[in-house]
């Protein structure tokens, strides 16, 4: 019975403190000038260009355009405008009470930094890039703020294609200029190829962006951005960004038999799929072979380039690779098969963990979607290239691509080819379920 007393007893104290609540801020309401917004509220994220309208928004020097302010009663919960629940009059009100119980997972769920992507794009690389962000957006679940870093002459054309997308609210974008420090920009412009060392100042650039995904424009998303981003809540205290091998198997490795720089573990890692927390690389002090002092990101890059710019190769990653050698405890490793290249099988299969559960990131690098040298990326790529968003994924996206890759099998990866269409197969059929739940 004392038990009965006690539950009643709690739910007259809420009913209560419900009711109070509920006379202050009606108080509040009718009493002019009462409450000022405190200052956290000028710190709201405001929305930028989405791909319906982001050739307009995105004129000025950086692709930025003028910011709208978010409509607080319809958009947002009012818990995001006031943890303390002090809300201005023209925040609507309704559940109040209720929705503190449930404040912490709205904010997880509902208040989450976008997945950020970007990209450099020089030269003819216009339709490459293109169809990688086409395939971020077909099998993605959450937002996507992209960061396109393009030449000035192909800006008015990724605004054009870009803003003619369908799936608005999927994805925002931004559009920059290729910018190097000006003390030194015409070293960097000329390092291997026009434009790619861009990607080593990002953390400079982008200075409001917490983490990020950089990948090389001849990038295939064959699952959701979502899942190598995740890989952000698997760091460790001490590490700042995550890449993969350069190679599987040391045979055939280019850097434990031709390099003649320092280089990341055994064969060394491929800078083309790269996930960055940019608040630790801002803030970390990286120990080198220059000095004894230790520099930070934006102080070591010139000094590494002057020092190896005579025995590297492979530009910008050479120099990632003389970093993480002197910080390994720095780097994430992540598998191969999420950044499959050529050398994954034009010798033989050699990455276990695509041959177990399928590619998840592809990497089309020596050119392979552009000829024939190797038909079982071209296939791929040409698939996604082709495919309207209005279409049928199944119909018009995997029954062919797996007819045409049946076409390659006189090759040592296209003998694999149930490899490259294992992840995109289960992609597809988890779309078809979250729409059939409505989500």
């Amino acid at each position: 019975m004392r038990r009965y007393v006690r539950v009643a007893l709690l739910c007259l104290g809420c009913g209560l403190c419900s009711l109070l609540y509920g006379s202050s801020q009606l108080a509040l309401e009718q009493e002019p000038g009462a409450w000022k917004p405190r200052a956290r509220d000028s710190a709201a994220p405001v929305r930028r260009q989405r791909g319906s309208g982001g050739g307009r928004a995105a004129a000025g020097s950086a692709g930025r355009g003028e910011p709208e302010q978010p409509d607080r009663c319809k958009k947002l919960s009012v818990s995001y405008w006031n943890s303390y629940w002090m809300l201005p009059s023209d925040v609507c009100g309704m559940n109040c009470f209720w929705e503190a119980a449930f404040r912490y997972d709205f904010m997880k769920t509902h208040l989450a930094e976008k997945m950020h992507l970007a990209v450099v794009a020089c030269g003819e690389r216009l339709e490459e890039t293109v169809t990688m962000l086409k395939s971020a957006i077909i099998f993605s679940i959450q937002p996507l703020q992209f960061h396109i870093f393009a030449e000035d002459k192909l800006h008015n054309s990724f605004k054009g294609i870009l803003s003619g997308l369908p799936y608005q609210g999927k994805f925002n974008y931004t559009i920059y200029p290729i910018t190097f420090p000006t003390e030194s920009a015409a070293e960097w412009k000329k390092l291997f190829k026009p434009c790619a060392s861009q990607r080593l100042f990002l953390p400079l650039i982008l200075k409001d962006v917490d983490s990020l995904l950089y990948v090389d424009t001849d990038i295939l998303f064959l699952r959701p951005v979502d899942d190598i981003w995740s890989f952000l809540k698997k760091f460790n205290s001490t590490q700042i960004a995550a890449m993969a091998p350069e190679h599987e198997e040391p045979r055939i490795g280019w850097y434990n038999r031709f390099a003649r720089h320092p280089y990341y573990g055994i064969t060394g890692i491929n800078s083309g799929v790269m996930l960055m927390n940019m608040t630790r690389i801002r803030r970390k002090y990286f120990k080198n072979d220059m000095t004894t002092a230790q520099l930070q990101w934006g102080e070591i890059l010139m000094p590494l380039l002057k020092k190896y710019k005579l025995n590297i190769t492979w530009g910008d990653q050479d120099l990632l690779n003389i970093m993480f050698f002197h910080n390994p405890e720095s780097l994430f490793v992540f598998p191969c098969q999420w950044n499959y290249r050529p050398d994954h099988c034009i010798y033989g299969s050699n990455c276990k963990e695509a041959e177990e559960e399928g590619i998840f990131i592809l990497h089309g690098n020596r050119g392979v979607y552009h000829d024939d040298k190797q038909p079982t990326f071209r296939a791929i790529y040409e698939a996604i290239k082709k495919y309207s968003f209005d279409d049928d994924l199944v119909n018009f996206l995997l029954q062919p691509l797996e007819l045409e890759l049946q076409k390659t099998m006189h090759t040592y990866c296209g003998r694999i080819y149930k490899v490259f269409i294992k992840q995109l197969t289960k992609s597809i059929k988890d779309i078809y379920d979250r729409r059939s739940k409505g989500s």
